[in-house]
């Protein structure tokens, strides 16, 4: 938020390095409020929940192997409704035998869900689960595939690309993204399991992870803090209407086989709160996107129109943010719906009336998360507009101004 300020312009004039000292300032104080509620709210590792895998027990390890033949087999599964009322899959069940790394040889058997989804072949590389209680044999069943490689080839290709088309900014975003992995993983998701306040821990950990990769994307400056307040208050509204609407429709958080495991791993954690914690994580992205879109608009705008009253600046980029909420908005909706998809699919299947559909809890809480996500979205635009016009460049008949602006907006 440094300037480099001349004579004769009202960019130059004393109220500039002004604002930036008082900038300067608040931003350190947020950035220090966080640091010390981190450090509060900081997981201990003898709270956070250990040696619960069910891979880890005594006699119970994984291993990697490699199939080398598949036999399919008919077992008696036809697609008739089970014993215990829940449909059955119509197809063979298959013999898998695979060399494990260390050499053993290991055969297991494919149900027909397995073996009809997997379609697995010769050659896959798979992760199996070993089964040797002291004294006896080992047996073995199928966990997963491997997919380490084709998953760092992607993330490599996308932080080439990145890094080529973006550039130092481009490069700077991945440190971001690098950040972010590790507050989530060091202490939002930890901070959780301990029993804290999801809420309370996603809030402090999203105004982190905000002021540091705000700041390496787009630089130090006050168009970037603009955004940053902005971004901020869509994350603090959001938290709010999602307690609030989490509550209201009485979501769980125990709408899945998954959440129920969490639970019984973890009984101190309060599910409807993360639930709304939720909320707060998934809608940081297109939050970001859209105030640091609208703060570089009203800074353009004012670049572009020098002489333009702070009002007419304000409306201009309320057109641009106008279109952008509408696509944004889209864009949530579609993330959600692409992440329940699997359950929109089933209960499609069962041919539930639209109302039921809506209103069960593994759609509710999409729908909710949804609409939350897409308030606290639609209202940061005004916002982060308003923070933007109140600290960027006022008019002035400068012919220098557009430059001086647009090296304001990057000092």
């Amino acid at each position: 938020m440094s300037h480099n300020h001349g004579h004769g312009s009202d960019l130059n004039a004393p109220p500039r390095p002004e604002l930036a000292r008082i900038l300067i300032g608040v931003v350190a104080a947020l950035a220090v409020a966080t640091c010390l509620a981190m450090i509060a709210l900081w997981p201990s590792g003898s709270d956070v929940p250990h040696d619960t895998d069910p891979y880890s027990g005594e006699g119970v390890s994984t291993v990697k192997a490699t199939v080398t033949s598949v036999e399919a087999f008919d077992c008696g599964s036809t697609g008739d409704i089970g014993i215990d009322s829940m449909p059955t899959v119509d197809g063979d069940c298959a013999n898998v035998t695979a060399t494990v790394d260390d050499g053993e040889i290991a055969e297991f058997v494919l149900d027909p869900t397995r073996h009809v989804a997997a379609a697995m072949d010769e050659g896959d590389e798979v992760t199996l689960v070993k089964l040797q209680p002291q004294g006896q044999d080992a047996t073995y069943e199928f966990r997963d595939y491997q997919r380490g490689f084709p998953l760092l080839a992607l993330a490599l290709a996308f932080a080439v690309l990145v890094a080529l088309v973006g550039r130092l900014r481009g490069a700077l975003a991945l440190v971001g993204i690098v950040v972010t992995l590790l507050a989530l993983m060091k202490f939002v998701l930890p901070g959780m399991l301990t029993g804290e306040s999801p809420v309370l821990v996603a809030v402090v950990g999203s105004t982190a992870i905000m002021i540091a990769v705000l700041y390496l994307a787009h630089g130090i400056s006050i168009r970037t803090t603009s955004a940053l307040f902005g971004t901020l208050f869509g994350i603090a509204f959001t938290a709010v209407v999602g307690l609030i609407g989490t509550d209201w429709s009485h979501l769980t958080g125990l709408s899945s086989e998954d959440d129920s495991l969490l639970v019984a791993t973890a009984p101190q954690l309060y599910m409807p709160g993360i639930v709304a914690a939720s909320m707060v994580i998934a809608g940081l992205g297109v939050l970001n996107d859209v105030t640091v879109t609208q703060a570089s608009a009203v800074w353009e705008m004012r670049a572009l129109q020098p002489l333009a009253s702070k009002w007419d600046v304000f409306r201009s980029a309320m057109r641009i943010g106008r279109d952008h909420i509408a696509s944004s908005v889209y864009t949530l909706v579609f993330a959600y719906a692409g992440s329940a998809m699997t359950v929109m699919l089933l209960i499609t299947a069962y041919q539930r009336g639209l109302v039921d559909v809506l209103t069960s809890e593994e759609i509710a809480q999409e729908v909710v998360r949804t609409l939350v996500g897409a308030i606290g979205l639609v209202l940061a635009v005004p916002v982060t507009t308003l923070f933007a016009v109140w600290l960027a460049p006022p008019p002035s008949e400068d012919p220098n101004l557009g430059r001086r602006v647009r090296r304001d907006a990057t000092a």
